[in-house]
């Protein structure tokens, strides 16, 4: 068993549903989630109307699951991220779980 965490903006939030559905993950648990974003830049007028940051209305989702599922989700999210094209990617990590209680 593995845990599968994902970020995305909220607007995905359908689509995410759908990746899950189509990788046969039928249990995830989702929270609401504020992203923000830093960015560096030299030119003023990059920056004149705000602080050179922004922030994202995003959602994380989470879910246990078989590592087959699992590897099954990655493939669908790269897929969607390379059909995409936007700056706001879905971004996944995976982790270990080394015991757990049922």
């Amino acid at each position: 068993m593995k845990l599968l965490l994902i970020t995305s903006i909220l607007e995905f939030e359908k689509e995410v549903a759908t990746l899950f559905k189509n990788a046969e993950i039928i249990v995830y648990s989702t929270s609401n989630i504020q992203g923000h974003k830093f960015f560096s830049s030299t030119n003023i007028q990059d920056n004149w109307f705000s602080a050179q940051s922004d922030t994202f209305n995003s959602k994380l989702y989470f879910s246990f699951a078989s590592k087959e599922k699992i590897y099954e989700m990655l493939k669908e999210i790269e897929l969607f991220n390379a059909e995409k094209q936007t700056t706001n990617p879905i971004k996944a990590i995976v982790l270990d779980i080394e015991k757990y209680i049922n």
